[in-house]
């Protein structure tokens, strides 16, 4: 099953609730302004391909070891041309609205419960089954080290959905900025590996319309997953939700013309670019499977079985299917009756607690832990630029 036709990819759409018939007929018109997938950080990729030439990537990670908060100077010692674009890059766009990201944290703080188990067991694993995604992952250097490349991952959504994430104190701007040369590092160093190379279908990796299909994965997949859940939002709290993810990609250097305005425009463009590329491949069983088991090695107080279904649950039989989930029907069964219950509870729709509450909420607590603790301690998990590929 190596490439879905338009009718297989809408029936899995639907099921991941990623695509609906409306959403279908406004895909046609959801990007515009060019193709994003020939678009990449240009300015970026020469400064990150010279550093690496000239190998002053070494030097430039301790230099930025210190510099982890919004209002920390730059380091020191950063050659010139680096520290130029970091003065320049390393603030908000000036479209973006500090009242909406404001709004934004406070809902990620009220909803925190379903964002740490949709990020972590939906966009965690979808993103093994978007083909150039787990490639790109699997033959760079974080491939060969899953947990470390976990904790990093965890510390991108974990200061993205901090109260602070966007004010001085918080850290996802810089964080936001470590992550774009990374980016630009692995753009430089994949096309010289010959496994990258044998199984990819792209000249360069992480393009713009790379990265708009990972914020599909992660904000609209959640957004629609909240929706799909009866998790109570406002309209406002979806906009300011919206609008974070939006100052999030221009951080990450997609062009403002490729970023969708509304969550209308966001379910489009999704159904253009993820809903038909979502296959299995051989990288991607390997990274789920090393996920899957790093987050079994904690004790989230469910089975392997349990983890298994609840992905398939957020997901879709499909997926599990695809990555080679076992099956566990009693889990399955309590994960369909017993989960929809949890929420109603939690939200104030349901007047008695229903059984198995405790169980999905040590299940969620501990889920939540590894976002917390980023997958190691409460420090600031380093983030730093690779100067190789993965050898094996």
């Amino acid at each position: 099953m190596k490439n879905l036709s338009r009718r297989n990819a809408l029936a899995l759409g639907v099921a991941l609730g990623l695509v609906s018939v409306a959403d279908t007929a406004a895909a046609e018109a959801a990007v515009s302004g060019g193709d994003p997938q020939w678009a990449w950080d240009d300015e970026v990729d020469r400064l990150l391909a010279g550093l690496l030439d000239r190998g002053q990537v070494p030097a430039v990670n301790t230099a930025m070891r210190s510099w982890v908060n919004n209002d920390d100077p730059l380091p020191s010692g950063l050659p010139a041309d680096l520290a130029a674009h970091l003065r320049k890059a390393n603030e908000l766009p000036p479209w973006a609205d500090r009242t909406k990201l404001r709004l934004a944290a406070d809902f990620n703080r009220r909803k925190d419960t379903y964002l740490f188990l949709l990020y972590g067991l939906g966009s965690g694993i979808m993103s093994t089954v978007i083909p150039r995604e787990a490639r790109s992952v699997y033959w760079s250097a974080g491939g060969a080290d899953m947990k470390d490349r976990a904790a990093k991952t965890f510390t991108f959504g974990y200061d993205l959905s901090e109260l602070t994430a966007f004010e001085p104190a918080g850290q996802f701007v810089v964080t936001a900025n470590k992550t774009r040369l990374v980016h630009a590092a692995v753009r430089h160093l994949l096309p010289q590996s010959p496994q990258w190379r044998a199984a990819g279908d792209e000249q360069s990796p992480i393009s713009n319309g790379d990265i708009l299909v990972t914020f599909h994965s992660l904000g609209t997949f959640v957004h629609r997953k909240l929706r799909e859940w009866g998790v109570p939002m406002s309209a406002a709290q979806e906009d300011a939700f919206l609008h974070m993810w939006q100052v999030a990609l221009h951080l990450l250097g997609v062009r403002d013309e490729f970023i969708p305005q509304t969550w209308a425009a966001a379910y489009a463009q999704s159904a253009q670019v993820l809903t038909p590329i979502l296959s299995p491949t051989r990288e991607g069983r390997e990274l789920a499977e090393d996920l899957l088991g790093l987050t079994a090695s904690i004790d989230l107080g469910v089975t392997r079985g349990f983890l298994n279904e609840f992905v398939r649950y957020v997901l879709s039989d499909a997926i599990g299917d695809w990555l080679g989930l076992r099956r566990d029907h009693a889990a399955a069964a309590l994960i369909r009756t017993g989960w929809p219950a949890y929420i109603a509870f939690r939200e104030g729709l349901l007047p008695v607690m229903p059984v198995g509450f405790y169980l999905f909420d040590q299940f969620i607590r501990a889920l939540a832990m590894l976002f917390l603790n980023k997958g190691t301690s409460p420090t600031a998990t380093l983030i730093t630029i690779p100067t190789a590929n993965r050898r094996d």
